[in-house]
């Protein structure tokens, strides 16, 4: 702390200083304490490594040998997003449509822009959701990858309970829940058939509809239940007033690391809504140390963490992949991370793990 006049002097003597530092330090210890009997408490592993979309950075996102691999790795979550087809079936897709990640514009040109829940569970099937990764990072791609298909939710509980030495659970996020009235009750039925709703903390269900959360929590009270955080347009009010559309800017990962909560009380206020709709933690965004794709505002500062555990709230941030990420994260206090680089994350937690080229080869592909 500098020292601005002779009335706070003090405050720069070494004493000082050791017991500001001290003070930080205990306060980081209490909150690591507390998120650690947090996740106790809900049967959740401390600290939770969360295979976003699978280990989508070796494999195309939701795909099978994604899943397959976060679940060999050792992952404690395999993460999805579920929508659901025109037929009912609950699939596992993360856009709104299907153009980034499939070949729709070649199989149904005419309905390329139209929404998964626009076709059926053959349509959908019929598409190749694995060639688009190959052409996207050529470095990682593999012929195996080619015409891989688009999983239904019972397929990757499939490969979730596929080990009898590794048992992943599942995080589930329910995709622009608007769009599919009845979701949150189709799933539990589901789960509940597939014995999914026994053990506390095998599933974890997460939203950033507090609508979605609301009809969650009615529909499996039993279960935990995140509430996703960030700075923007139907969420957490920002300083600037501005949403990255309006801002005419380019750089959307460097514009929103400028964005922050309107004020500490906009944000708290998100705390307190996220618990009383039924969540036992929240999934707060990260800036990342380099940027990129999937940086967003930075909504896990040590102050933040800390008020989520003393509203015995748990913190699992989305989505990070570099040490120097992991790093800060557990520092600031964070309970678990979402990863798209599940090995890479195991590792920095120094839990044993093979090597990716390794298991994907003796995983077929």
């Amino acid at each position: 702390m500098p020292c601005r006049t002779t009335k706070d002097s003090s405050m720069c003597s070494p004493l000082f200083r050791i017991i500001a530092l001290s003070t930080l330090f205990s306060a980081s210890l209490a909150s690591a304490s507390n998120g650690r009997a947090l996740a106790a408490a809900h049967g959740i592993p401390y600290p939770a490594v969360i295979a976003h979309r699978g280990a989508s950075h070796d494999a195309p996102e939701s795909s099978a040998p994604a899943y397959l691999l976060a679940r060999e790795l050792g992952a404690d979550y395999l993460e999805l997003d579920l929508q659901r087809t025109r037929d009912g079936v609950l699939v596992v897709v993360h856009d709104d449509a299907l153009s980034r990640t499939s070949n729709v514009a070649e199989r149904f040109p005419e309905r390329e822009k139209s929404p998964v829940s626009a076709f059926t569970l053959a349509e959908l099937k019929s598409l190749d959701a694995g060639s688009w990764f190959n052409q996207a990072y050529p470095k990682r791609a593999r012929p195996s990858f080619e015409k891989l298909p688009i999983l239904t939710l019972d397929e990757v509980i499939d490969i979730a309970e596929g080990n009898p030495d590794r048992h992943p659970g599942l995080y589930i996020e329910t995709k622009i829940p608007n769009q599919f009235p009845g979701i949150e009750n189709d799933l539990k039925v589901r789960l509940e058939a597939r014995g999914w709703l026994d053990r506390p903390g095998r599933v974890v269900l997460q939203t950033f509809d507090r609508n979605s959360l609301k009809l969650l929590h009615e529909a499996m009270p039993q279960v935990p239940k995140i509430l996703l955080l960030w700075v923007g347009n139907k969420g957490i009010e920002s300083a600037s007033g501005q949403d990255f559309a309006q801002s005419g800017e380019q750089d959307k990962a460097a514009f929103y690391a400028r964005q922050q909560p309107k004020d500490k009380a906009e944000f708290l206020r998100w705390l307190d809504l996220a618990k009383q709709e039924g969540a036992i933690g929240t999934g707060p965004s990260a800036t990342r140390t380099h940027l990129g794709e999937q940086s967003y505002s930075d909504l896990i500062q040590p102050w933040m963490n800390q008020a989520s555990h003393e509203r015995g709230l748990l913190v699992h941030v989305y989505t990070l992949d570099e040490r120097v990420d992991f790093d800060k994260a557990m520092k600031a206090g964070v309970d678990g991370v979402f990863t798209n680089r599940a090995g890479e994350l195991l590792r920095a937690y120094q839990r044993p793990v093979e090597s990716e080229a390794f298991l994907l080869k003796r995983l077929g592909y």
